[in-house]
């Protein structure tokens, strides 16, 4: 098992080598998330997000992320879709671009390789220019 702090050290490296730039934030408060996105789209070219259960009923997040007008990928460690059948609905996956969800901690390696495709295509590290930012939000404190 991986801990947050080590999934994001991963993902720095992963992005940093691809020229993208990441933004962290973690907050188990949707009125925290909303902020941040609101705060943060101007200055960055997509999310990644892991709404944990604020997926299933986080309205403001989904109108946020919608207001954002950035491309979204939603992400889940577990299968949401093999769970429990309140688990199964997302709020949002309507207004995500995709979803990567069932393989562990590295389901933020695919979705975040998944965001940098979208936004520009992969391999865009030109130099040591930075030629994409993303919003990396999670709320899982502790990965399995």
């Amino acid at each position: 098992s991986m801990t947050l702090s080590e999934i994001n050290d991963y993902l720095l490296r992963f992005a940093n080598d691809s020229g993208v730039e990441l933004s962290f934030f973690q907050s188990n408060h949707e009125g925290d998330l909303v902020d941040f996105i609101q705060q943060n789209t101007l200055s960055s070219d997509g999310i990644l997000i892991n709404a944990g259960a604020i997926t299933h009923y986080g309205l403001s997040l989904k109108d946020a992320i919608v207001d954002s007008q950035l491309p979204v990928v939603e992400t889940h460690i577990s299968n949401i879709h093999s769970r429990e059948k309140f688990r199964r609905t997302s709020v949002l996956e309507s207004v995500s671009v995709g979803q990567v969800a069932g393989f562990g901690w590295k389901s933020y390696v695919y979705a975040l390789d998944l965001e940098g495709n979208l936004i520009s295509g992969w391999p865009v590290n030109i130099g040591n220019e930075v030629v994409g930012s993303i919003l990396f939000e999670d709320l899982e404190s502790l990965v399995k």
